[in-house]
């Protein structure tokens, strides 16, 4: 697919007033109520292979602790290992993730979902973040030393558009966090399971101009990958491809915003800071003619992190391939972040543009080739040096404003 259509200058929506609130439209309210006791259309017709509950009744309440299982060396040098997501993963390896797994003091866990639209004009991504792991109010509370990963929790909203974009990150405090294993409720945002989709209704404000973001996003695998990897040599950080390939229904009514496409779902965890094991790294994901392809290329503090490229087909199960040259790109024009990915040697990849330009996060669309085959990747390039220090963790409560509830 060739993203040439996305994110053009000017408004995403024609500006106007939000919509007034309803009890109808809260989601988040009636799960409250269900929980406080104890603890559209449909888009996709293909075989995805989730269906009812969505845990295995044999998984207990989540343990703290890396995720189990054997130990295969991945694609690329370091040390990151592959294995079958157990008890101890936060999920089933045939059910998709669970939302009630224990974060270590110090530590995190966040589900990412993006997707492009069909019609190549529109993308998202979300992100639900406990322990949230770029919130300067956290690293803050760590310093002194009296940090809750409960207490920093966020849903973060970013929607791109032919016309512009719209971005929200709220964080908030333990009280307004309730989940047990198939429900995340956020605030007034709710990630849950219903059937075989991964449902997030969103009711979240924009920064660092205040306006309404609500809406549902649905996403529905083709097949949940059982598979996790550590990302660096003492499996203190672990990366979960749930569903490299997904079908995705977006319904907006704030902004008015309606549109299909294909999508991804992926979750990470760690039991310390991100910072403190790793400078940065490099991610991609792939559509590819009969599948996907993730390239991860982490640069650890220790030089022993993973270098992964990973291959599934549509039912996502996993191969590993042998990792690419890596080619740069060009760094982004405003913060001047460093990018790079591994495409076939001779190519040279282009960035088809620039979703997020912040002062230590890069978020692109760049067209490539991989595995024989010409490609559109989702990108992301990290600097935690430069999250690391003191004057973009000032900039930070700009675009991320913290709130109790």
């Amino acid at each position: 697919m060739r993203a040439t259509g996305i994110l053009t200058p000017g408004a995403l929506w024609p500006e106007g007033p939000t919509r007034p609130r309803t009890d109808g439209d809260d989601h988040a309210r009636g799960v409250r109520t269900a929980l406080s006791g104890h603890g559209r259309r449909a888009l996709w017709s293909g075989d995805p292979r989730l269906e009812g509950v969505v845990l295995a009744s044999s998984l207990a309440h989540q343990d703290s602790g890396t995720l189990s299982g054997g130990r295969e060396h991945a694609s690329g040098r370091g040390h990151s290992h592959g294995g079958d997501v157990g008890p101890t993963g936060g999920g089933s390896a045939t059910r998709g993730p669970a939302f009630d797994l224990t974060v270590d003091n110090d530590g995190y866990v966040w589900w990412y979902v993006d997707a492009l639209s069909d019609d190549e004009q529109y993308g998202l991504t979300l992100i639900a973040m406990l322990g949230s792991v770029f919130s300067p109010y956290y690293a803050w509370s760590r310093q002194r030393g009296n940090a809750d990963p409960l207490d920093h929790c966020a849903l973060n909203v970013a929607l791109y558009g032919r016309r512009g974009k719209r971005w929200a990150m709220t964080e908030r405090g333990r009280a307004a966090l309730q989940r047990d294993r198939t429900n995340l409720v956020i605030g007034p945002s709710h990630v849950h399971w219903e059937g075989d989709a991964l449902v997030i209704d969103i009711d979240e404000i924009s920064a660092p101009i205040p306006s309404r973001l609500r809406g549902r996003v649905r996403v529905h695998p083709s097949g949940i990958n059982g598979r996790d990897f550590a990302l660096d040599a003492a499996g203190r950080h672990r990366w979960w491809p749930i569903a490299p390939l997904a079908r995705v229904e977006v319904d907006f009514t704030n902004p008015g915003l309606s549109w299909k496409g294909t999508g991804y779902l992926d979750s990470n965890r760690g039991s310390e800071p991100v910072e403190r094991a790793f400078q940065g790294w490099d991610w991609s994901r792939a559509e590819l003619k009969h599948g996907a392809a993730i390239l991860y290329d982490t640069r650890a503090r220790d030089d022993q992190g993973a270098h992964l490229a990973l291959r599934f087909d549509a039912n996502a199960e996993v191969d590993e391939f042998a990792l690419p040259p890596r080619a740069p790109l060009p760094t982004t024009s405003v913060w001047r972040i460093e990018r790079g990915i591994q495409c076939e040697a001779g190519d040279e990849p282009r960035v088809v543009t620039t979703l997020e330009d912040t002062p230590f996060y890069a978020r692109s669309v760049v067209e490539t080739r991989l595995l024989g085959q010409r490609a559109t990747s989702v990108h992301e390039s990290l600097c935690l040096d430069r999250f690391s220090t003191q004057w973009v963790k000032v900039l930070l409560p700009f675009r991320m404003p913290r709130v109790k509830r």
